[in-house]
């Protein structure tokens, strides 16, 4: 799926990822992505060596061009961050925006070798940076999070972190996968460590790229198994049971959290009609 030495003609049609900063470039009269020729985006031509195709979205060819710091003076293109991307398109060009900025990040952050120090060169085969002195080679970093929605009777248990506090926003407990540590196990430990409840009845809903900055978010579903909520007041400043129709302000569908609530509430609908 991903190509590097790609050969690219002026009149080449496709979709062009193109990251200044931590930001994707888009027309500023049009959302979502920027589709163009080759010989359109001067501005990224001294880029050509470093093109990157991560994917075909609807039979286009989708390539990244990372440029790093450089500021793009156009004024027909504005900068969009990732989560503002997030929605605007749909999840199967989210999911290859998402392995641009993954795919751009290690680069720019392998460029020097972590055992010995010396420079890194990116291997023209496969998606790795290797260093010649001490042969020490890196593949792009996924860091596994587990994300996972609690449900007792007919209500979910929604808490609320940092991130969410500015904007009210309840949404599922998540958290890293530790070393050594199966999915399952992480679960368990996460939601104990945060909230102090225990769950039952684990069962894998699905998985998403989320590229802030390479996590790929595994999601379950879980039933209470008891203890009373306590939030760690660290990660989780706020917990609670919430009734599956009056629920506050939650993520929106695009992400995985905001699937994993819509369904836990279809489970509550359906097991009601059905008493």
């Amino acid at each position: 799926m991903i190509k590097q030495n790609i050969k690219i003609d002026a009149d080449h049609s496709a979709i062009w990822l193109v990251f200044s900063k931590d930001q994707l470039l888009q027309y500023s009269d049009q959302q979502g992505y920027l589709k163009s020729t080759w010989g359109e985006l001067a501005f990224a031509h001294a880029y050509q060596e470093q093109i990157v195709r991560v994917g075909f979205y609807q039979e286009q060819a989708c390539y990244l061009i990372d440029m790093g710091n450089e500021l793009v003076e156009e004024v027909n293109l504005n900068p969009v961050t990732m989560r503002s991307m997030l929605m605007q398109v749909d999840d199967a060009f989210f999911g290859i925006a998402a392995r641009a900025w993954q795919v751009a990040l290690f680069m720019r952050t392998h460029r020097f070798c972590g055992q010995c120090g010396c420079n890194m060169q990116q291997i023209d085969w496969e998606m790795a940076m290797h260093c010649s002195r001490c042969h020490h080679r890196c593949y792009p970093r996924i860091s596994p999070c587990i994300i996972v929605a609690i449900k007792n009777n007919d209500k979910l248990l929604l808490a609320q972190g940092k991130a969410h506090q500015s904007r009210q926003m309840y949404s599922t407990l998540a958290g890293f996968v530790e070393s050594g540590e199966t999915l399952e196990e992480a679960v368990h430990r996460e939601v104990f460590e945060e909230v102090g409840v225990k769950v039952t009845n684990l069962r894998y809903f699905g998985s998403q790229p989320w590229p802030f900055p390479h996590s790929l978010m595994v999601g379950f579903l879980a039933d209470y198994d008891g203890g009373d909520i306590v939030a760690d007041g660290v990660e989780i400043l706020d917990a609670k049971w919430f009734k599956f129709d009056e629920l506050p302000v939650i993520p929106p569908m695009l992400s995985i959290a905001g699937k994993l609530i819509q369904h836990t509430i279809n489970e509550i609908q359906q097991a009601q009609t059905t008493t």
